[in-house]
C-alpha cells in the first residue's frame, strides 16, 4: 500500500465506523464500560477504529493493541481463516497485537478478561529483553 494517507481512520469507512458505535452488540456496550476514560492500567482505548480496510471493536494507540469481540460467524471455518488474515494484517502492515474474546467471555468471565488484557498491556509496556 503506498498510500497510508487514510491507513487509519478512512473517511470512507466514517459512516460504518458511526453505525457500529451506535449499534454496538451488549458485549462490546459492556467492555466498552470497563475499557472507556482509561480504567484498564491508565490506556486509552479506541472504539470502532479503522485500519487499512478493517474496523477494529477497540483499540489502544499507544500499544498497537487490538481486542476484538467475536460472535457465532467468527465460530466457523470461513470465520477463523477471515480472522487469521485480518490478525496477520495487522501485525505485519501495522504492528498491532490482537486479542479476540468470544462476547460470552465478556459476560461470563470479566475479570478474566479484564486480567488477561491487563496482562497484555504489561507485557507491550514492558517487554522482555532480547537474550
Amino acid at each position: 500500500m503506498n498510500d497510508k494517507s487514510h491507513e487509519y481512520n478512512n473517511p470512507n469507512l466514517l459512516s460504518k465506523r458511526k453505525d457500529l458505535r451506535n449499534n454496538s452488540t451488549s458485549a462490546e456496550s459492556t467492555l466498552w464500560n470497563l475499557l472507556k476514560g482509561k480504567q484498564v492500567m491508565s490506556m486509552k482505548f479506541r472504539r470502532q477504529h479503522s485500519v487499512g480496510p478493517y474496523i477494529l471493536d477497540f483499540y489502544c494507540p499507544q500499544i498497537r493493541l487490538c481486542i476484538e469481540l467475536d460472535g457465532q460467524e467468527h465460530f466457523t471455518s470461513e470465520g477463523d481463516a477471515q480472522d487469521d488474515i485480518r490478525t496477520e494484517y495487522l501485525l505485519r502492515y501495522h504492528g498491532i497485537q490482537t486479542l479476540r474474546f468470544e462476547n460470552s467471555d465478556i459476560f461470563n468471565h470479566t475479570e478474566g478478561v479484564i486480567g488477561i488484557i491487563g496482562k497484555t498491556i504489561q507485557e507491550l509496556l514492558n517487554p522482555p529483553p532480547n537474550t
